[in-house]
């Protein structure tokens, strides 16, 4: 459980600088003298790293040694938050983020890869569940308490503070993580990588990871208009919303990590056949306060529980070449939400309304519980077993 607890740690130093940046966003717009819509781009720029370059970098280093290969994206991280706090200008401090997003992206693959090999087979999903909780706890602990300490000391105070959680997360990792951590997989050739994406396991797990991001995201973005303006909720208690929310899902992603180690694919399409009923309940009590509050919560557990057996089962099905395919994780849950959020905007710009997201978003995980069930029965027609990792040489 150590090696775990090390590698959490820096999953959640990743998911706090990727998220913590939307409660300074106004005072680092302000410092580096550029707009705020401007300055959003300092978001969009760090999910592109992490979907786009990830990838790249994980396929570019599977050759190194998983544990010398962690720590150096963790000392990455670090020199990237130090950087950023003394960034001069807006272009520097973008391309900062988008290197830092890229360690990122190949930091969650090679993890999940890393803590699914330090467990017995049948605590696979509470392994990834530990990963995931990284995010989950960051938006609950790290995104406060990172803007606090902006609101306090400055913008560039929360960076040199995030510099600080990387070199706790070197530390714990080089006395905790062991040598020879993730060296039961040997290096798989590159054409091996990609035709494992092809095994139906993998494309439609994928597929149920964008739909889950639909209803995730489609209205996660909107969150707070839509508990404005169509439930009436006072601002000063969104914050307290979201945070609930984000217990929520902390709850939800060792729920979901339980399940998919219990029995993952029955588990996994009951609980999307449940999101589309939340979604469709958020929609009918969205104008009653009390009843919508509860709603958001279940509705985040939900989405974080179902993520885990997504995770473990691409795992699962890639253990022989498991490079590429873990590094497109993070990927697909960036180009998710990018793709969520441009879903969202489509539709209030057409004139729909916020009520209409948890609907749109209810659609998708319609559409996840019959890609789930189609790709279960396919695979019990098939009868072919996961394969086993490739052993190293």
């Amino acid at each position: 459980m150590l090696p775990l607890i090390a590698l959490f740690i820096a999953a959640f130093a990743f998911g706090t600088t990727e998220f913590v940046i939307a409660g300074v966003l106004p005072q680092v717009a302000g410092g580096l003298g550029v707009s705020i819509p401007t300055a959003g781009y300092l978001v969009s720029g760090y999910a592109c790293g992490i979907a786009i370059g990830g990838p790249l970098l994980a396929l570019a280093t599977k050759t190194i040694s998983r544990k010398t290969l962690l720590i150096g994206l963790a000392i990455a991280f670090t020199i990237g938050q130090a950087a950023c706090a003394l960034a001069p200008d807006f272009t520097s401090m973008l391309l900062l983020r988008i290197a830092v997003a890229v360690a990122h992206g190949a930091y969650f693959g090679v993890a999940m890869v890393v803590a699914v090999g330090l467990v017995p087979e049948d605590k696979r999903g509470m392994a990834v569940a530990v990963i995931l909780s990284g995010l989950t706890v960051s938006n609950v602990i790290g995104v406060p308490a990172g803007t606090a300490i902006g609101n306090l000391w400055g913008w560039r105070a929360t960076f040199w503070v995030m510099g600080a959680l990387g070199v706790a997360a070197i530390a714990t990792m080089l006395a905790l993580l062991p040598r020879t951590a993730g060296s039961s997989n040997s290096p798989a050739s590159l054409s091996h990588e990609v035709r494992v994406l092809g095994r139906q396991q993998v494309w439609t797990s994928l597929i149920l990871m964008l739909m889950l991001m639909i209803g995730q995201f489609g209205l996660f973005t909107y969150i707070t208009p839509t508990l404005l303006e169509v439930t009436g909720l006072d601002e000063s208690l969104v914050p307290w919303v979201l945070l609930l929310n984000g217990v929520g899902a902390t709850i939800g992603v060792f729920l979901g990590g339980k399940l998919a180690d219990w029995k993952l694919m029955p588990s996994l399409i009951t609980m999307l056949l449940l999101q589309a009923l939340v979604l469709g309940v958020i929609y009918a009590v969205s104008p009653y306060p009390v009843a919508m509050v509860v709603a958001i919560v279940i509705w985040g557990g939900l989405n974080f529980a179902i993520g885990a057996p997504i995770q473990t089962r691409i795992l699962a099905w890639t253990a022989d070449a498991s490079n590429l395919a873990s590094s497109l994780i993070p990927s697909g849950f960036n180009v998710g939400i990018a793709l969520a959020a441009s879903l969202g905007a489509a539709m209030l710009n057409a004139g729909y309304g916020y009520r209409s997201l948890p609907v749109a978003g209810a659609l998708a995980m319609l559409v996840a519980v019959a890609v789930a069930v189609a790709s279960q029965v396919w695979e019990g027609r098939s009868r072919v077993a996961p394969p086993l990792p490739a052993a190293a040489e």
